[in-house]
């Protein structure tokens, strides 16, 4: 089994090196990058053995974990892969590879003056510090966005995923070593809370810190930490069946985003119903949640309506919580407005939807919801990098600043201005000699 090999240094050497890192990757070709992300897909591919036989090492030791009530079935679903999610990690580079170029774009080009033109051109962030708990398929994911968007990125993960974390970065490294120009410290993995807690103060080697977990440790990290925080926060997602549904796109739609994969952040915990479609609704839509072990907690009014005693009464707390399992809260609600005021109150702000066939209503739900992903007729659990087209994803934030939602390519990515003039100097404009065009050109 591989070993990853890392220098035994210390946290800001380590920094230190991917800051170095980092710069030379900036100047790499679209070509280089995209070369060394298809070596390293193939290379997962190729020992998809080792990595299926450390995630087992994991896996066992997570399962007793569980067993103890150490550790949620959420999270052990999140840790175990196989060959196939493998194959999907191995499939997910290769989808980074085939995107453009997110480096050299230019966003905006101004003519300030004849001969003296501003170009505002995309470029990566720099070093990027990712905590991050079970899912050993971050490190492929995220390593390849970084490579590609020309970042250096240092890794933090779980105790829960060590084994299968230690393999998949070692085989990305080595699957890089052939390519000599690009620097073996674009991958960095750290093991312990104490290494965290000095990386969170290196605001001069750390550019940004994404933290996958729950709200109260992304809120830890940044209240903790002075480097920008880019978070990936807990998933409080719902699905409001207004009076105008289709029942049928209604059933599909809840039961997915409940049923299809409860463990995942984009899953819906809370079921909203309108008053005057419950009656023909929540029946079928109780029975297809039963018939997948799905558990019920219903409002008084949803317990009245059904009648049903095996739908265990929602206290307050309910509202406010990520089952990430098969769970399920249910509340019947008089007004699309009642429905909106109870995800402004209790969402998460990741993704929220409504089921509708009224256009107009659709459209004020959406206006009106604050949230990274609003949708219409549609599964919260479309919300995702791959289904987005990015490709993969560093994870989805709830943040409003710098990037929303699936967190792709374009959020590796800031920009910089590039001036170039013939000896212009700024006393000829406030002398008068020379006056500002500002004309837009691209």
């Amino acid at each position: 089994m591989a070993t990853a090999q890392f220098h035994p240094a210390n946290v800001l050497d380590i920094a230190r090196r991917a800051r170095a890192a980092a710069r030379q990757l900036a100047t790499l070709s679209h070509a280089q990058r995209n070369d060394a992300l298809l070596a390293a897909a193939q290379a997962l591919v190729d020992r998809r053995a080792e990595i299926v036989a450390a995630n087992e090492l994991d896996s066992t030791s997570a399962l007793r974990d569980v067993e103890a009530g150490q550790m949620t079935q959420a999270m052990f679903q999140r840790l175990k892969t196989s060959e196939g999610g493998v194959a999907e990690m191995a499939a997910r580079v290769r989808d980074v590879a085939s995107l453009p170029d997110p480096l050299g774009r230019t966003l905006a080009a101004t003519e300030l003056d004849e001969g003296l033109t501003l170009y505002k051109i995309s470029c990566p962030l720099g070093v990027i510090g990712i905590i991050f708990e079970s899912r050993p398929d971050v490190i492929p994911q995220v390593a390849a966005l970084a490579l590609k968007s020309g970042n250096a990125v240092i890794f933090k993960g779980g105790s829960e995923a060590r084994h299968s974390n230690e393999v998949l970065a070692s085989i990305w490294r080595e699957a890089l070593a052939p390519f000599t120009e690009i620097p073996p410290d674009l991958i960095n993995l750290m093991h312990t809370r104490e290494d965290v807690a000095e990386l969170l103060t290196l605001a001069d080697e750390i550019d940004l810190i994404i933290p996958r977990g729950s709200q109260e440790f992304v809120r830890y990290i940044a209240e903790t930490s002075h480097i920008p925080v880019l978070g990936h926060g807990e998933g409080l997602c719902h699905v409001y069946v207004d009076r105008e549904a289709n029942i049928e796109k209604a059933l599909a739609v809840a039961f997915d985003s409940k049923v299809q994969y409860p463990a995942a952040c984009n899953a819906m915990e809370t079921l909203l119903v309108h008053e005057e479609i419950a009656p023909e609704f929540l029946p079928a839509m109780i029975e297809q949640f039963k018939s997948a072990s799905v558990e019920m907690r219903g409002c008084a009014r949803t317990i009245a309506l059904t009648g049903r005693e095996d739908i265990v009464p929602a206290r307050e707390s309910d509202w406010r919580t990520e089952y990430s399992d098969l769970i399920v809260s249910i509340k019947i609600v008089a007004t699309a407005d009642e429905a909106i005021e109870h995800i402004q109150r209790y969402g998460s702000g990741h993704t929220e939807s409504i089921v509708t066939e009224d256009d107009a209503m659709a459209s004020r739900f959406m206006d009106a919801i604050d949230a990274a992903g609003v949708y219409h007729n549609v599964s919260t659990r479309f919300a995702d990098g791959f289904r987005y087209g990015l490709g993969a994803e560093l994870g989805i934030s709830t943040s409003k600043l710098h990037a929303r939602g699936p967190v792709g390519l374009e959020g590796l990515t800031t920009y910089k201005y590039k001036l170039f003039g013939d000896g212009h100097t700024v006393s000829m404009y406030s002398k008068g000699e020379r006056a500002f065009k500002h004309r837009s050109i691209g």
